[in-house]
């Protein structure tokens, strides 16, 4: 005679397993298309701050690495006139770092500043 018997055994996962197949869910799922008030204040002053920053230390970087370029020309090859040209070359991007973030600056808060203010109102008056 045959045997008919159905077992079933259930075992739910533990809370770390939950975890650990949320953290994967996540990884799948279609990113939220709309973005909240908060995010998008936090997102817009870290691009007005952040933008200006970037570049200034960009032009400020070449610059430096410029007219060191130049004074080991001078003072490791000896190569006097070249080394000089070199070194002069460098520095107007080293002048001009901070005043041009200071003009990023000011022009990405008038860009933005009417919304970044409006969005911090609603959010204070909710």
């Amino acid at each position: 005679m045959e045997n008919k018997q159905f077992n079933y055994t259930y075992k739910a996962p533990t809370e770390e397993e939950r975890r650990e197949i949320e953290s994967i869910k996540r990884q799948y799922e279609e990113p939220k298309t709309e973005e909240g008030k908060l995010e998008k204040l936090r997102r817009l002053n870290n691009f007005v701050n952040g933008s200006a920053t970037a570049i200034s230390l960009i032009v400020g970087i070449i610059g430096t690495l410029a007219f060191g370029l130049g004074l080991t020309m001078v003072l490791e090859w000896s190569k006097l006139i070249g080394g000089i040209i070199v070194m002069i070359i460098g520095i107007p991007p080293v002048a001009i770092a901070y005043p041009l973030y200071n003009k990023i600056l000011k022009r990405n808060k008038e860009k933005y500043g009417k919304e970044i203010i409006k969005l911090s109102e609603e959010l204070l008056n909710q």
